[in-house]
């Protein structure tokens, strides 16, 4: 899971949504603006809202394009009085700052998984010079004495306050960086632009001397170290905004433990709990555990600076979702009925011996809270379970809500107690065999559907599945529902306090939920119902009174500028995708997307599908060539030095576009600037790329370099093309069943954006031109790679809708490319999907929201959907990847085979 997802959650219900819209109408107390962002701008101010700041600014005041610049934190509690003291402060001096405008904001910025290199800034303060930062400095930290606020683990401590600095830029500046991501940027000794190192560490850029006021708070910094601990840390396990947590060997015992770090006013939880109060927590909750077996005993806790430390028992295993990982059967493309039983009477056992382990901890009388697969320890004998993470847990007597929790076992806002662990113990029936219970989050009633999946899947018991379905559809204030209640009609409570490790009962029987109506309104494969469905999903979720975005995507949109615009995340590919499909125009949007991408966004970047290249190209597509030829001059504008070959956002990308506009405009200048593209995009292939893939990998490049061939029967550039190829299944490696997938050290990644499949299927428009026989080995092993029956996300670049579109485009034939392997794809589309207004609709990167763009969500999948579907008249595709011309024996899903008559 991308935690950084979490916190686009909490604006809507049903979409990712920017955290700063809850606290512009102010309609809660949570929600309420501090009363300084109500002030009414000082005389001679300008005041501008970017995000999650609200920045005022001397208009007489010119400052510089970078220095070191000042951050104030701040705790929940003592916000709004440090807010107030400081905005007096510059205002009187006339010195610029911004600030975080609520507490909300405040929280989530602070919150455990939020993005470590910004946590713990509440305000940023603008010095005009060295100078002026040595007495701004030491201004606040005067005028903050004694305010509690958390290390910003990017920045300098002034002293033991609140106060922190860090040379950084003052303005808006990007450059990409070695990984070819757009990143802020600053200049460097020789005036070139180079990343804004912001990283949860500090750091000083190397050409920059720091000032010699800084020096004691340097030496302040050094001076803690870990030296004198009587434990030897070996390895880092995990990072939050908490802290870390880390094996460790006693110095003197040699016994191998975990240490737990928190630090202090920061990490919170729901409950604004930091993570020094959760560490303690846990401490208790464990020690009242102890003996138990199935929980970590507590061996040590211990202060070092203000981090506090818990010491516990190094339990041996795994994590329970690598086992599943290792074991799952879907992973293959026809699991057999004796693998299907073998890992179906797996799954139940293990879930018996969580059970076990759960009713052991409530037997002390403690709510674990926070259950899922991550948080269950299984012995490599797969005998044995130990409950991990207790920072959660309290006493069934607090009877509390859930403050911490996993996306796909958090329990409704309405379960308390141990009804939230009973929750997640019901979430984790499903989620043993299908593991998509983080759709619950957007609607409980697809518990249904998912049970009906495993069902026809896994030779389960039908009563096991339909009890965990009516503990997680529940109303626990229903009548007749208590501590003893179960379902619909009471029944003895399994979870009552039992001795350590004594059987519980199993549910009882409950009255089935079964759904009156099918779940979704059309089955994905219901072509064309189900582009229809699919379409009005779309265009019911339209927002054009918005600014920055018309249909909601993935959080791309609000990370990146012009994101709400762009092919890949925005209004730009669903118009694309909605044409593309048959589904029609949409008008509304149109003059939405032409009226913005007039004056796109400040450092909208230039490339495809994050940028202005995507947004000309659409235009020009969709006739609207005036202001198609607008962007692309503004593309060219743009500089090009440091652009990657990559084709989401660098030379790939822009080349294929600007060569296509050259087509239809006949402008000889565009033609001119995509061989420049290619001749960047070489060369960079050429020193080497740090991914592969078709995004972001030298495949990209490939595709560029065949396309050009095309068009100028050029020979070299099917050579770059073949190099580039063979640079890209170099990354590659082989995995079961002769399954080659693109190798990123960690995991193995199969998918269409960043995986093997994306090279599949420039591979496939290559050998249209020349012959290679590794290259058509390659190919086949691909294919192998898009015949899993199940793949964990449903959408276009990183999930099932890239298999059914590779599967239905491919010209390599043979084994899992027939009719029914591109119809078993796209039935299983249908596990993943969710509705949106009656209507069909599917769930975006990490499944916790809907997503409608083309990269991540429902208009990707509508999209894939078409080009396996009839007419079959390849409208329907990726843009630069048309089908390419097919083998004649190739039976199309939904084709229809007829006999002549005699």
């Amino acid at each position: 899971m991308n935690k950084g997802y979490a916190v686009f959650c909490d604006a809507d219900r049903q979409f990712y949504d920017a955290p700063h819209r809850l606290s512009t109408t102010g309609s809660t107390d949570r929600e309420a603006l501090y009363e300084a962002a109500r002030r009414p701008v000082p005389p001679g101010w300008q005041r501008h809202r970017t995000g999650d700041w609200l920045a005022l600014r001397p208009l007489d005041v010119q400052l510089p394009s970078q220095g070191w610049k000042i951050h104030v934190s701040a705790c929940l509690g003592n916000a709004e009085s440090v807010l107030d003291r400081v905005m007096d402060h510059c205002v009187a001096r006339r010195v610029a700052f911004k600030f975080v405008p609520s507490r909300y904001l405040l929280h989530t910025r602070n919150a455990k998984y939020a993005d470590r290199s910004a946590s713990g800034k509440f305000l940023t303060v603008y010095p005009a010079d060295d100078t002026h930062c040595r007495t701004i400095a030491e201004d606040l930290d005067a005028l903050l004495t004694g305010e509690p606020g958390p290390y910003i683990l990017s920045d300098l401590r002034w002293g033991a306050g609140p106060v922190h600095l860090r040379y950084g830029s003052f303005t808006q500046r990007h450059c990409y960086d070695a990984e070819g991501e757009l990143r802020p940027a600053v200049e460097d000794d020789t005036g070139r632009l180079v990343p804004d190192l912001r990283g949860p560490v500090f750091q000083i850029p190397p050409w920059i001397t720091p000032p010699a006021f800084l020096r004691p708070h340097l030496d302040a910094r050094d001076a803690t170290t870990v030296a004198e601990l009587p434990y030897r840390i070996e390895r880092a396990l995990h990072f939050s905004n908490g802290g870390g947590v880390y094996v460790g060997r006693h110095s003197v015992t040699g016994e191998q433990v975990v240490l737990k770090e928190a630090r202090p006013h920061a990490g919170l939880a729901a409950d604004g709990a930091d993570a020094v109060t959760r560490l303690k927590r846990e401490q208790d909750a464990l020690e009242a555990l102890s003996g138990l077996g199935c929980t970590p005993e507590v061996r040590d806790s211990f202060v070092l600076g203000d981090h506090r430390f818990l010491v516990l028992e190094h339990i041996e295993g795994k994590p329970l979702n690598t086992f599943f990982a290792r074991r799952h059967p879907l992973i293959d493309a026809e699991p057999g009925a004796a693998r299907l039983a073998e890992y179906t009477a797996w799954a139940l056992r293990i879930h018996g011996l969580v059970e076990k382990a759960v009713a052991a901890v409530h037997g002390r009388g403690i709510v674990f809270n926070d259950l899922h697969l991550f948080n269950i320890m299984l012995s490599e004998d797969e005998t044995s379970v130990v409950l991990l993470d207790f920072e959660a847990a309290a006493h069934i007597d607090d009877n509390g809500r859930q403050t911490v929790a996993n996306p796909g076992f958090v329990a409704p806002a309405d379960r308390r107690g141990f009804d939230v662990d009973r929750y997640a113990l019901a979430c984790l029936r499903l989620a043993l065999f299908i593991p998509l219970t983080s759709l619950l989050a957007v609607d409980r009633a697809k518990a249904r559907h998912l049970a009906d999946v495993v069902a026809r899947q896994f030779p389960v018991e039908r009563a096991f599945l339909d009890e965990a379905v009516a503990e997680i559809l529940r109303d626990p204030a229903a009548p007749g529902e208590g501590p003893g209640a179960r379902g619909p009609r009471s029944a003895p409570d399994p979870y009552l306090p039992v001795e350590p490790y004594r059987a519980v009962e199993p549910y009882l029987p409950v009255e089935p939920y079964r759904a009156v109506e099918p779940y979704l309104p059309v089955e994905p494969g219901d072509w064309p119902r189900s582009r229809d469905s699919l379409a009005r999903a779309v265009l019911a979720s339209a927002t054009p009174d918005r600014e920055d975005r018309c249909f909601p995507g993935d959080i791309a949109q609000f990370t990146v500028a012009g994101g709400g615009l762009s092919f890949g995340y925005g209004t730009a590919g669903v118009l694309y995708a909605l044409d593309a499909a048959g589904a029609g125009r949409c008008e509304v949007a149109e003059e939405w997307l032409l009226l913005r991408a007039k004056e796109p966004a400040s450092g909208t970047p230039p490339g495809f599908y994050d940028g202005l290249a995507g947004l000309a190209w659409t235009l020009e597509r969709l006739g609207h060539r005036e202001r198609a030829m607008e962007l692309a001059e503004l593309t060219l504008d743009q500089p090009w030095d440091e652009i990657p070959a990559d084709l989401h956002s660098g030379a790939a990308g822009l080349g294929l576009a600007l060569d296509s506009l050259a087509a239809s405009s006949g402008e000889p200048r565009l033609r001119e600037a995509a061989l420049r593209c290619a001749e960047s995009a070489a060369r960079t292939v050429s020193g080497g790329l740090s991914r592969a893939g078709l995004l972001y990998g030298a495949s990209g490049a490939a595709l560029l370099f065949v396309r050009l061939y095309e068009r100028t029967g050029d020979t070299a550039l099917l050579d770059l093309a073949a190099d580039a190829l063979r640079r890209d299944l170099a990354r590659c490696t082989h995995g079961a069943g002769g399954t080659l997938q693109v190798d990123e050290g960690w995991r193995t990644m199969p998918y269409l954006g960043a995986g093997s499949v994306g090279i599949g299927m420039v591979l496939d428009d290559y050998l249209a031109h020349r012959p290679d026989d590794a290259f058509e080995r390659a190919r086949g092993e691909i294919v192998r790679a898009a015949q899993a029956t199940f793949y964990a996300q449903p959408g276009l670049f990183r999930g099932a809708a890239g298999m059914v579109l590779h599967l239905s485009r491919t010209t390599a034939g043979g084994p899992g490319t027939e009719a029914a392997d591109v119809r078993r794809q796209i039935d299983a589309l249908a596990w993943h999907a969710l509705t949106y207004q009656g209507q069909l609709a599917f769930p975006g990167e990490q499944m916790m929201r809907l997503s409608m763009d083309l990269a991540t969500g429902t208009a990707g999948c509508l999209l894939a959907l078409a080009a396996a579907s009839p007419p079959y008249d390849g409208a329907a595709h990726l843009p630069f990847l048309p089908p390419p011309t097919r083998p004649t024996s190739r039976l199309r899903p939904g084709a229809v085979t007829s006999t002549p008559s005699p």
